[in-house]
């Protein structure tokens, strides 16, 4: 099969690192690039981290620092309580080994993709703001990017809404300008939402499971994620924690473990449904209202939660596919 061709925009973030060890590990991917923006922490944070990140797991690849705050408003405070205060379940971190790129994060994106037209998949499981400023700067990407798969979202399906409001998920709440930027450019993007991400768990004993068998790889897995085990346990009750980022990444190897809907998207930008995600679907007509005009996306709404959670060992068993 053909190369995945990546950049990954990201803001690491313990389930973005546990991401990016897939996208490391897996034989098929090739990773051009990694761009990161505020979200899970600060930007000088998250910057670091992924610096770090490309460190431990021995990658080749330009990181450029990204957006510090959204498009519109300042950036809120960093949810240590989840990531945190040093993003990476606060797991010891050595002095970091290598430099940022010099060019900001929306121009790496435009660069890289301006070299290989066609052929780049971005996958962003951040705040959208980057993705955003790309385009303003080069509307033209829109027809130079093979697909944007993005973690983001809720739009109701098994009772899945929003975690951080009834209604609205943390990479959208984030920047709900951007993300409906986003959403709403003529280029193909698909949605993994918390209809699918909050379907998908790694329990106690999985961890475990990866720990003893995956080596280095396994038991940094079992050590950066006991945080947010704990902030799971506390906040949900769960015997483990939901896979968000590493599942956007599983539908841009294997779309086929997911069902998908069609249809325009907006998201709403105030209000108290700020970061609301909402899907005009395809298959239904309604009056003349703000979804005209606007592409049909893909948003995930069933998974194969086992086969994504098989795949992620898997590939860190050196058997991906």
């Amino acid at each position: 099969m053909p190369k995945l061709k990546v950049i990954f925009d990201t803001d690491p973030g313990i389930d973005d690192a546990m991401a990016l060890l897939l996208l490391a590990r897996h034989p098929r991917v090739e990773l051009l690039g990694i761009t990161t923006v505020f979200g899970n922490a600060e930007i000088d944070v998250v910057s670091r981290n992924a610096l770090h990140l490309v460190q431990r797991f021995r990658l080749a690849v330009p990181v450029a620092r990204g957006a510090a705050g959204p498009l519109v408003g300042e950036a809120g405070p960093p949810p240590t309580f989840v990531h945190g205060t040093n993003g990476l379940g606060d797991i010891p971190l050595p002095p970091v080994q290598g430099n940022l790129d010099p060019r900001p994060a929306h121009r790496l994106i435009i660069d890289l993709v301006y070299a290989d037209p066609g052929a780049i998949t971005i996958i962003a499981v951040g705040r959208m703001t980057n993705l955003a400023l790309a385009l303003a700067e080069a509307p033209d990407i829109v027809d130079k990017v093979a697909r944007v798969v993005v973690m983001g979202g809720a739009f109701g399906h098994h009772r899945h809404t929003g975690n951080v409001s009834p209604v609205a998920e943390a990479n959208i709440w984030g920047d709900p300008h951007a993300a409906d930027i986003v959403f709403g450019a003529d280029w193909p993007v698909t949605i993994v939402p918390l209809d699918v991400s909050q379907e998908t768990q790694m329990s106690d004993r999985y961890l475990a499971d990866l720990a003893e068998v995956a080596g280095d790889d396994g038991r940094f897995v079992r050590d950066v994620s006991a945080y947010y085990q704990e902030f799971h346990r506390q906040s949900a009750g769960m015997d483990g924690f939901y896979v968000h980022d590493s599942s956007a990444v599983a539908y841009a190897l294997h779309p086929e473990f997911y069902r998908t809907e069609t249809g325009a998207i907006r998201v709403a930008t105030d209000g108290i449904a700020a970061g609301q995600t909402i899907i005009k679907p395809d298959s239904k007509r309604f009056p003349p209202g703000p979804w005209d005009g606007r592409p049909s996306q893909t948003i995930c709404t069933e998974v194969n939660a086992a086969a994504v959670l098989d795949l992620y060992r898997r590939t860190l068993l050196g058997h991906g596919n």
